[in-house]
């Protein structure tokens, strides 16, 4: 029998929140026939208009047992979703009826108004999160998180993290190895693990605009070279004095801490297939060693590396 999943919209939506998933459970469907039922559904059945002005058709909203999953979007409409008791009721009533409930971006905040968060961990966008923060108290906000699960509620960050969510639920369901076919139809990184950060570190240091711009992306590059700052300031044609006050004033970080802020996403990536050794994840990311690595991790996130390895969460609350 299929899998049926509803997706949540409402006027103001993210396109991409539901256009992204859909896309991957019909990837999905495409390898294993019949597993996922899709439909779209709303307060208002018939042409809903995303905040760009594309509009999708919605049905009228099923009966909550004909649900198996409900995606909720998410967009700059959802503050006006949270005020439309419509919405909120039935997802109140969802809560405990429909299997799994999940959302992309600022969805997060109709689960919560309707109280499916409330004491569980969970994510949205990074600019909705202070928001969460601070209008539901009772939600454990994970900032930094692509997505998160806790029971059977799983939320995910902003925009194109809807498609990791996606796969993640597509590897509960069919398994991984359809997950990572699904992937590679859709052009995407296999399974971008819930806790890799939202942002890239190297869209914090400076920007585009800055005049270190090519030399961080050249310092994106093969991690396990000599990036001191003597090396980085010959590239610059700098003094490394000179150099390491300019590229101070200009990221706000010194070279030495960009440079380990580097290794430290690339390895993240790198833990998020369970099976890299941490001395091999070391060696490839420049850190040279796992006991270094070890503590720089800690320092970072408070945790050693493989207390972020998939599952280690779940085994640990399992102990």
């Amino acid at each position: 029998m299929a899998h049926r999943l509803a997706f949540l919209i409402f006027p103001g939506f993210q396109l991409l929140d539901a256009a992204g998933p859909i896309a991957a459970f019909e990837g999905a469907s495409g390898l294993v026939p019949g597993a996922y039922a899709l439909r779209v559904v709303a307060a208002d059945p018939g042409l809903v208009r995303s905040y760009s002005g594309v509009a999708l058709e919605a049905e009228r909203w099923p009966r909550l047992d004909l649900i198996d999953t409900l995606l909720v979007a998410g967009g700059d409409g959802v503050d006006a979703a949270c005020r439309d008791r419509r919405v909120v009721e039935r997802l109140r009533r969802a809560r405990s009826r429909v299997p799994r409930l999940a959302s992309v971006c600022s969805g997060a905040l109709l689960l919560a108004e309707a109280g499916a968060l409330t004491g569980k961990r969970a994510t949205t966008h990074y600019c909705r999160v202070r928001q969460l923060s601070e209008q539901y108290p009772s939600v454990r906000v994970e900032p930094d998180s692509l997505w998160t699960r806790d029971g059977h509620v799983w939320t995910s960050a902003g925009i194109s993290a809807g498609i990791d969510l996606a796969l993640a639920l597509i590897s509960e369901d069919l398994g991984a190895s359809v997950a990572r076919d699904v992937a590679r139809h859709l052009v995407v990184y296999a399974q971008r693990p819930g806790s890799q950060p939202q942002r890239s570190e190297l869209l914090e240091l400076g920007g585009g605009d800055s005049r270190f711009a090519d030399l961080n992306a050249w310092m994106r590059g093969p991690l396990d070279r000599a990036l001191s700052v003597g090396a980085l300031a010959s590239r610059m044609k700098m003094s490394p004095r000179t150099f390491a006050r300019s590229y101070v004033r200009e990221t706000g970080v010194t070279p030495a801490k960009a440079v380990e802020r580097l290794r430290l996403e690339a390895a993240r990536g790198l833990l998020a297939d369970g099976q890299t050794s941490l001395e091999h994840i070391a060696e490839r990311t420049g850190f040279g060693d796992p006991e270094r690595m070890r503590r720089a991790f800690v320092r970072a996130f408070g945790a050693p590396p493989s207390a972020l390895r998939p599952g280690a969460a779940r085994a640990l609350a399992r102990a």
